[in-house]
């Protein structure tokens, strides 16, 4: 019973000797953890799935730490207070993280029409 014990803390403190059966039995078993178990063990390690917004997103810095980004107004549609900047955020938060809108400007066109959304926004 004693020489059970003795292999046994010898498992779990390593003290095999290297090239001995049971240091080999050790090695397998780490290798057999390392292989196998991602098939049988869900270890929810898997990346985040990001869809960028297919709709061109221009940055550039505002040289105070933070960055300005260009987004197209078709993107966001028609929509006006949170809904735009919650409409915003989905664009721009793909492309940097999560971020807080500082600001935004509307861009328009000779005639009025609004084309673009220059919002500011820091981490």
């Amino acid at each position: 019973m004693q020489h059970i014990w003795k292999t046994i803390r010898g498992y779990i403190w390593w003290t095999a000797d290297r090239g001995s059966l049971h240091y080999d039995v050790m090695v397998s078993l780490i290798l057999l953890f390392v292989f196998v178990a991602p098939r049988y063990i869900n270890f929810k390690d898997k990346p985040t799935e990001r869809n960028p917004h297919p709709i061109g997103v221009v940055v550039n810095s505002d040289g105070q730490g933070g960055l300005f980004y260009q987004v197209d107004a078709t993107a966001v549609g028609e929509k006006t207070g949170d809904a735009l900047d919650d409409a915003l955020l989905k664009i721009i938060e793909p492309i940097s993280g999560e971020v807080k809108i500082v600001d935004k400007k509307q861009l328009k066109d000779h005639t009025g029409k609004v084309i673009a959304y220059q919002v500011r926004a820091q981490r």
